[in-house]
């Protein structure tokens, strides 16, 4: 059996011409799923019953089982908790700000970053997620947004894992969401985030796509890094920031940079001077997201005084920066919690609504 992320039209009108069926059918099939996002055949209505029990043994839908929807208090967030088929768990989570409908997925089963404030780094890295468990995410949801008359608008892959290892699965998952034939997504509307994967960069600043990037800087250099963020040692600040530069140049696009801050460790208004000063001249903004504490991990969120006094430091040297007190000032700060909010037994997310 194949995955339905992994046959194109052809490939499906070819097959379907195979089994002695129409092969204008190629279409309407991927109209279902992609447009429609319909995931079980049998819901596909202008399909033959025979047809239907073809594909069934042809493609695999769906991928993922669907276990709970959380609200929030405010009912504008939504948490989706996933099984897959081997048993793991993922979750994604919908955001609603306006008419805006922001998806935020996951790329991994765990995480091999193990940033020092994150509990879903600290369980561990099983597997990386295939293109078809990436889009279902996205697609299950639009269904579920559909009852409503509304559609996912964004995708942002700020979930559990670091897209930048998973890169060949991310970008065909990218590349179906941008497809005008199926999906039909700006690129402008979707985000990547990480940590800092150097040769990952390079490569998405070749694809020829638009896409936001976003790294999670949360240090004003390379020695704190390296002590938040362990996997920061097999890649010197310098040359991350390079390869940052070079993808804005070459799409066009603005950065935005993550800073997580942590009270005692990268706070101090010196670290926003040297923030300020490594990121002087260029087109980016920095989104600061105080830490909200978790159990077992020994780090304290920053007081509302020293927080004041890092933007202080930051606007006076005009960098752009949003910071997040109780709601999110931008989806890059909402879906940052992402990680840091994880709970054991996969229950990573409690996002905040979007400004």
């Amino acid at each position: 059996m194949k995955d339905f992320t992994d046959i194109n039209q052809k490939e499906l009108a070819d097959w379907l011409k195979e089994q002695g069926e129409k092969e204008f059918h190629a279409r309407q099939i991927l109209n279902w799923i992609y447009q429609k996002a319909v995931l079980s055949w049998d819901e596909m209505t202008n399909l033959s019953k025979e047809l239907r029990e073809k594909l069934a043994k042809y493609i695999r839908l769906p991928m993922l089982e669907l276990v709970s929807v959380t609200d929030s208090a405010d009912q504008e967030t939504n948490k989706f908790l996933w099984r897959l088929r081997d048993g793991q768990l993922v979750e994604s989570v919908l955001i609603c700000s306006g008419d805006r409908r922001t998806v935020c997925v996951s790329s991994q089963v765990g995480c091999p970053v193990r940033c020092a404030f994150c509990a879903s780094g600290q369980q561990g890295f099983f597997r990386n997620l295939r293109p078809a468990e990436i889009i279902e995410q996205i697609l299950q949801i639009n269904h579920w947004l559909f009852k409503k008359d509304e559609k996912v608008s964004h995708v942002v892959f700020m979930g559990m894992g670091e897209p930048l290892k998973n890169y060949d699965s991310v970008i065909k998952a990218i590349n179906l969401l941008c497809d005008p034939e199926l999906c039909n997504l700006s690129q402008r509307r979707i985000t990547v985030s990480t940590v800092g994967i150097v040769e990952g960069i390079r490569r998405l600043s070749m694809e020829g796509l638009k896409v936001n990037l976003v790294l999670s800087l949360h240090a004003p250099n390379q020695h704190i890094r390296k002590k938040i963020i362990p996997y920061a040692r097999k890649y010197p600040l310098e040359e991350i920031l390079v390869a940052m530069d070079e993808y804005s140049k070459k799409t066009g696009r603005d950065i935005t940079y993550e800073y997580v801050l942590l009270e005692g460790i990268n706070d101090h208004p010196d670290h926003a001077h040297e923030l300020a000063h490594l990121l002087k001249g260029k087109q980016c903004a920095v989104n600061l997201i105080p830490y909200n504490p978790i159990s077992k991990v020994r780090l304290s969120r920053p007081s509302k005084k020293a927080i004041k006094q890092f933007r202080s430091v930051l606007f006076g040297s005009n960098i752009v920066n949003t910071c997040r007190y109780t709601k999110g000032d931008d989806i890059a700060a909402a879906c940052g919690q992402l990680a840091m909010q994880a709970k054991e037994s996969n229950n990573l997310l409690q996002v905040i609504q979007e400004e």
